[in-house]
């Protein structure tokens, strides 16, 4: 074996701690992308070991390899195409036999394996005593590993295996499941006929692959057919399913699912001893609460209430230094060496009154999202957003659905795009396109920047309950739209079961929420040093032409958007500047807090020019500026979590606005401004969300969601401003 080329694969089922398993091991040195052709996220690490190196592709969390859904696929032909030197398979001690269906799966493969037993700790609590030993001889002398992951105990025993699998090598497993008689007679006619095309067992060994063929997986049986000399194999495999349909009927794949659950029986008798007193675990008496009927979602609703006043109070003072570093040093800085260079007036407007106002508005916000992401991921890691599927599961089954479609709502707090792939899980087509065209009725986190902007600007006192509150309209206004859907256009739409698995309650680990707040920010990031970066050259190129124009509102893009602007009169912000930023972000919702930036903050609308300073000064602040807003920060995380009791004295004359919040503050009144947050709430997806849409449920129901986005959007955003002019608010 080359060591120098070693590739280990994580294989395990959902909420076994295997994310937290790769995260120890390759710590951050990961990259995350999709799949090839497919839109589950892919995992690679390396592992350091004794100055070499081992590749680690954590596979998508599955239950099994039986090709039902694109991760089961994924993970299948992964271990058996790909064929990796080894795959660590992570399991819950304290689900054991569950967990077991897989490795059995895994086994029957040949691939060398290390077993490893994570959430020990939670076993042991409910008195049991697992004999590893025996586990290891009844799989096939697999090295058995225990482990508590999410507190470190047993990782470096793990690395150990694993650093002696890298250098002395492994045997592959010879262990396979043994099934009834006459399943195993066919099996053993399949794989003579396997074995005689190289073809194939250049691939496949050949017992997997007659195993595979007797349950019929069909991209399998189609990859047969179109490998040439197969035509004996594939008479051979008909009259196999001949003869075992007469004895089984259509429980066949029943049958070979009970040959795999005998065998894990068989194991887990003799390797776990259940102690006699069956308690209730802590996770139990936990749901007792948070899934309550009457408790559950008001719970949901609290904390929810609760990240976004930590997302709009602990990154404000951050926001307000980030600004100032953005209109202060860096556009000073530019400008002087564009100066000095002697760059052309043209160029420098380009750069500080296009890219910088345009990105630097966007990036003001990244420490809001940095918040949300971390809030987040504690909330899923720690097992409580699958309750929170569990408890909506009632609230949806009025729409014709179930809580697996909140699944896929929830991921959209993310990012639309996500949660109309996620859709996938749904088995009903009519469910799953009535899912996708709610799903963007969802605040992604591409506008948590508008709301937090406009929040700060005209809801200084109330602004976390106001992001709070887009969050909640928006869930609600996706009930209503579902309640007419599903009584017109979806309403033959079946509700199916819902069955769900709920994790146990664990603390999550603090790296582990670091990577996945980092993960998800650092996507946003990106598209501001790419996307945000192209739309705002092109906007500031439009609002420069005619060439020369010295007045935005006569340039090409105020043209155009004056043009629009009338429909949105009703609302209340019938304005060039906002009906220009509104039709920019159907690009990217980020675009809209860019667009307004360039518009407003680019072309001075924020005041005059600033107090020259020198190149210290300008560092000094910087530094200075972020020790006031960590001080800041913690003195608000401490009140959110200890409301009406003031930690430290709020500093005289506090001033939490940016440079585009106070030019707003002259553009829009508070009604307005609210009205005009229903809008970007409400309106159309961004231009990768309806790809997205396109993709799965065909571009008629795009542009269907298209329409309906628009439609609610405005009607709601009139009825807003109206209503509330009626009650004398505006």
């Amino acid at each position: 074996m080359n060591k120098n080329a070693v590739y280990i694969a994580l294989a395990g089922n959902p909420n076994a701690g295997k994310s937290t398993i790769f995260n120890a091991l390759t710590g951050s040195r990961q990259h995350v992308g999709n799949w090839p052709g497919k839109t589950v996220e892919k995992k690679e690490g390396i592992f350091k070991y004794k100055g070499g190196e081992v590749k680690i592709t954590d596979l998508p969390g599955t239950y099994s390899l039986s090709a039902y859904s694109p991760e089961e696929q994924i993970a299948r032909d992964f271990i058996v195409k790909e064929k990796p030197d080894l795959v660590i398979n992570v399991v819950d001690a304290a689900n054991l036999e569950r967990n077991l269906y897989l490795t059995a799966q895994i086994l029957e493969t040949g691939t060398p394996l290390i077993l490893v037993m994570n959430m020990s700790d939670v076993a042991e609590s409910r008195g049991y005593k697992i004999d590893e030993g025996k586990l290891s001889e009844f799989l096939g002398d697999v090295p058995v590993v225990r482990t508590v992951a999410s507190k470190g105990i047993g990782l470096n025993q793990l690395k150990e295996k694993v650093v002696a699998f890298v250098e002395k090598g492994a045997t592959p497993s010879s262990h396979s499941v043994e099934y009834d008689q006459d399943i195993e007679k066919e099996i053993d006619t399949l794989s003579a006929a396997i074995a005689e095309i190289p073809e194939l067992t250049n691939i496949y060994q050949p017992r997997w692959l007659a195993v595979r063929l007797i349950e019929g997986e069909q991209d399998l049986v189609n990859e047969v057919k179109q490998t040439p000399g197969t035509k004996h194999l594939l008479d051979a495999s008909s009259q196999s399913h001949e003869k075992l349909h007469r004895i089984y009927g259509d429980d066949l794949d029943v049958a070979i699912a009970d040959g795999r659950y005998g065998f894990v029986h068989g194991v887990v008798t003799s390797a776990l001893k259940r102690s006699i007193e069956q308690r209730l675990t802590t996770s139990d008496k936990i749901d007792k609460v948070t899934t309550n009927k009457w408790l559950g979602i008001p719970i949901f609703l609290a904390l929810m209430y609760l990240v976004f006043n930590l997302v709009q109070n602990v990154s404000a003072p951050y926001l307000d230094w980030v600004d100032g570093l953005f209109s202060g040093p860096i556009t000073n800085w530019t400008v002087f060496l564009l100066n000095a260079a002697g760059s052309p007036k043209w160029f420098t407007s380009l750069l500080t009154d296009g890219i910088i106002a345009g990105v630097g508005g966007v990036l003001v916000f990244v420490p809001g999202l940095l918040v949300m992401y971390f809030s987040l991921a504690f909330l899923e890691d720690s097992g409580y957003l699958a309750r929170a599927a569990f408890v909506m599961d009632k609230s949806m089954s009025a729409l014709g659905l179930h809580g697996k479609s909140f699944i896929p709502m929830i991921l959209s707090f993310g990012c639309n795009v996500p949660g109309i792939y996620a859709t996938r899980t749904i088995e009903n087509r009519s469910a799953r396109t009535l899912t996708g065209l709610l799903i963007p009725f969802m605040s992604c986190s591409a506008r948590l920047p508008v709301y937090i902007l406009f929040g700060m600007a005209f809801f200084p006192s109330h602004a976390g309950t106001v992001i709070w509150g887009m969050y909640v309209i928006g869930v609600l206004v996706a009930i209503v739209v579902g309640l007419i859907l599903s009584r017109t256009v979806f309403k033959n739409t079946e509700r199916g079961a819902f069955v769900m698995e709920l994790p146990p309650y664990r603390m999550p680990t603090f790296k582990g929420l670091i990577i996945h707040m980092w993960e998800h920010t650092s996507g946003f990031v990106r598209k501001a040093g790419t996307v945000i970066v192209a739309v705002t050259v092109v906007i500031w190129f439009l609002l420069s032409m005619p060439w020369g124009v010295e007045n935005p509102h006569n340039s090409y893009f105020g043209q155009v958007s004056d043009a629009i602007a009338p429909v949105f009169a009703p609302a209340g912000f019938g304005k060039w500047e906002a009906s220009g930023s509104l039709i920019a972000g159907f690009i990217a919702k980020e675009v809209v807090v860019s667009t307004m930036a360039q518009v407003y903050v680019g072309e001075g609308a924020a005041g005059g020019p600033s107090e020259p300073t020198t190149f210290l000064q300008d560092v000094r602040d910087i530094v200075v500026g972020f020790g006031d807003a960590t001080v800041s920060a913690t003195k608000e995380l401490l009140e959110v979590f200890t409301p009406g009791i003031t930690i430290f004295p709020a500093k005289e004359n506090e001033d939490r606005q940016t440079a585009l919040s106070r030019a707003l503050q002259n553009a829009f009144t508070p009604l307005a401004a609210f009205a005009f947050l229903i809008f970007v709430l409400l309106y159309v997806p961004c231009v990768a969300t309806v790809a997205a849409q396109a993709q799965e449920f065909g571009w008629q129901w795009a542009a269907f969601s298209v329409g309906l986005n628009m439609t609610v959007a405005w009607v709601l955003a009139i009825l807003v401003y109206q209503g509330g002019r009626l009650l004398g608010l505006g």
